[in-house]
């Protein structure tokens, strides 16, 4: 667990008062942290797994979690509110916050530590020691688990006792097997399981749980199963073969049932094995419990943030393919010139010994990555609106769109529809013999005629001409009006580094270059140039003033320098929640700088990424980094101008006449 949660990694004084905002605040430590590397990315994941089914729990917890391909170690943040925040749970708002994020293809190690973590979180003691610690580093241990604590008795002693009792009395115990899962595996899953145990020993009754999660997958014997008296489900994804269950009484139920309502499910249990109700079990049932009640509010959302989670959702899944795809391309261009787009296929034409072979090698697979980026971009719109059973229609879309030259436009467009289409598809009740094959074959069936007929026939060709006049007004951008466009994506670019604004700007620079002209290119100079000024800034800030900054945040400064040149925006952020009303202006003044003298030097780039690493590739290279050069230094010169007279306040009124460290004049944020 030490690798998972530390005290920077702890807020006790939590001031976000929405979800949304809570797992903002904790996902920025994250990012400060190095364990997250794309803060929206990374958001659009949570914000998908929340859409799913809200992760409010009774007694005031909220667990956002999910697996993310912009997690690079499996992380715990935790957050306490005083005011509470409403995660969803029935009983009300949550004041203990917990944000987990695990990477895509995270270790069983890890996830075993983090199903520990969910079974405490149903201890009253361990939640009442969360909410009474004052110290991060403390309460870090806590979560560690490094305080001592009187461990419960192992379950299975317990099921002895309780069989040894009922035998004694007479009569054996009522047994029960169950299954617990949820769609990411590492939370809700182990925390129904505890609960379903816990509820068990309370009722005399032996409950033994299969949990069907992240951290493994250890089926039930045989003979548990054929010696139980019933069994519960409590799941939101597919339990695995269903068949060994056949003929016993089932309550099937969402895995939140499990957790809120043990001992209701179990009564329920014992009703149905009273009554002899044998479900009718099969491999074709659906993947969804039928009796949970705790739906997911994600319809409740406002239709803004919604809308902004889909398309953020489909963005982070394309940006590996154009940072690959661009960058091949761009290596190419260096190698073999410009020209080398034209060259003949490497698959009937190529010369081990040439170099020109070579890079149109690389331009070929760039070209092969970059292919993919718009049905990427649809399909994984399509995903976040409606899940797996929207890829399909939502890929099909996306290449459609390519096919009538309707571009990225198209691709946001197909991704809605694909989304859309499945959604009005999944609410229209259907045979039980039916759910099975619904979101293999049904469904992806369906919705990919109608968005095919939508995009071939309807909407395709229109907004094909839009994206030509797009590209025309691009193309014809010159003096003033190429100037605003480049203040325009400087102050987006700073504004929330790496964020909804930020992304968008991003994503508008990467679309030109699936079809690269003169004026796609200059704006994606623009974007990557101003999006480097807040970390060098920072970076180049902490240098000069270090008085004005904390230990943390000139150690922070120091990486700075690193990632703007790399182009992560990300890393001015821990300066920015630290102290917002005075780096976020100073920030978009640099980057508002930069990107119109980007844009009036006729800088142009081919890269999608790489900062500095990709200079050669840039048209105008030393006008480009004097545009860098020049947008840094006003937002290193306001940011220290506004905090050097924050500063002079208080020694003016004489509350700076202590002798302490640099640090302890300085923590007050704005």
């Amino acid at each position: 667990m030490s690798e998972l949660i530390t005290a920077e990694l702890v807020d006790l004084d939590l001031s976000a008062t929405t979800k949304d905002a809570a797992a903002r605040s904790l996902a920025e430590r994250m990012v400060a942290a190095h364990r997250v590397t794309d803060l929206d990315g990374f958001l659009a994941d949570v914000a998908a797994r929340e859409a799913q089914m809200p992760t409010g729990l009774d007694g005031g917890i909220g667990i956002p979690h999910c697996r993310s391909e912009h997690v690079n170690a499996p992380t715990l943040a935790f957050g306490r509110s005083a005011a509470g925040i409403d995660f969803g749970a029935a009983d009300g708002p949550a004041d203990l916050i917990f944000l987990i994020a695990a990477p895509a293809g995270a270790d069983d190690d890890h996830l075993t530590i983090l199903s520990g973590l969910a079974r405490r979180l149903m201890d009253p003691e361990f939640t009442a020691a969360l909410r009474a610690g004052s110290d991060p580093a403390a309460v870090a241990a806590l979560i560690r688990g490094e305080e001592p604590a009187e461990e419960p008795a192992p379950e299975e002693e317990a099921e002895d006792t309780e069989s040894e009792t009922a035998e004694a009395a007479g009569s054996a115990p009522f047994r029960i097997v169950a299954v617990t899962s949820c769609p990411t595996g590492i939370a809700h899953t182990y925390m129904a399981a505890e609960s379903l145990a816990a509820a068990g020993r309370a009722e005399g009754v032996e409950v033994t749980v299969e949990t069907q999660g992240s951290a493994g997958f250890k089926k039930l014997d045989a003979g548990v199963i054929a010696a139980a008296d019933a069994v519960i489900w409590a799941h939101d994804v597919e339990v695995r073969e269903k068949a060994r269950f056949r003929g016993k009484p089932l309550v099937d139920v969402g895995v939140k049932a499990g957790i809120n309502r043990p001992a209701e499910l179990i009564a329920e249990a014992r009703r149905k094995a009273e009554r002899g109700e044998i479900a009718a079990v099969s491999e074709a049932d659906g993947d969804k419990g039928s009796g949970d009640g705790d739906g997911s509010g994600a319809d409740h959302a406002h239709f803004g943030v919604r809308l902004r989670t889909y398309l953020m959702s489909g963005v982070s899944y394309m940006v590996p393919f154009v940072a690959a795809g661009g960058l091949l391309i761009a290596l190419s261009f260096a190698i073999g010139g410009y020209e080398i787009a034209s060259a003949k296929s490497v698959a009937d034409h190529f010369v081990w010994g040439e170099a020109d072979s070579w890079a149109a090698l690389l331009n070929q697979i760039g070209s092969a990555a970059f292919a993919f980026l718009v049905p990427v971009l649809a399909g994984y719109i399509a995903y976040g609106m409606a899940d797996r059973p929207a890829l399909v229609p939502g890929f099909v879309g996306g290449s459609i769109a390519l096919t009538v030259n309707a571009g990225f436009l198209g691709g946001l467009v197909a991704g809605l529809l694909a989304g859309a289409v499945v959604m009005a598809i999944q609410r229209v009740p259907v045979h039980a013999t039916l759910r099975g094959i619904m979101p293999v074959l049904v469904i992806p069936l369906i919705a990919s005629a109608v968005v095919g007929f939508l995009m071939f026939i309807v909407v395709g060709k229109p907004i094909a001409s839009l994206q030509n006049a797009l590209t025309d007004w691009l193309n014809g951008l010159s003096g003033s009006n190429a100037v605003i466009l480049g203040v325009v994506l400087g102050l987006m670019m700073c504004f929330d580094m790496g964020g909804p604004l930020n992304k968008v700007a991003y994503a508008f620079a990467v679309g030109g270059l699936a079809d690269p002209t003169d004026g796609s290119l200059k704006v994606m100079a623009a974007v990557m140039a101003a999006g480097m000024v807040p970390p060098l800034a920072m970076a180049l800030a902490t240098t000069v003033r270090k008085k004005l900054f904390t230990k943390t945040e000139r150690e922070n400064g120091r990486a700075a320098w690193v990632l703007g040149a790399s182009f992560i925006t990300e890393g001015a952020i821990p300066f920015a929640a630290a102290d917002p009303l005075r780096v976020i202006p100073s920030v978009m003044a640099g980057g508002a700088v930069t990107g119109a003298l980007s844009m009036a030097f006729g800088a142009t780039l081919r890269a999608p990424h790489g900062g500095v690493f990709v200079v050669p590739l840039i048209g105008e290279p030393f006008l480009y980094l004097l545009a860098i050069a020049a947008g840094t230094l006003v937002a290193t010169a306001l940011v220290v101008l506004l905090k050097g007279a924050r500063r002079a306040a208080p020694d003016a009124a004489g509350e700076a006449g202590a002798t302490g460290s640099d640090d302890s004049r300085v923590t007050v944020a704005a």
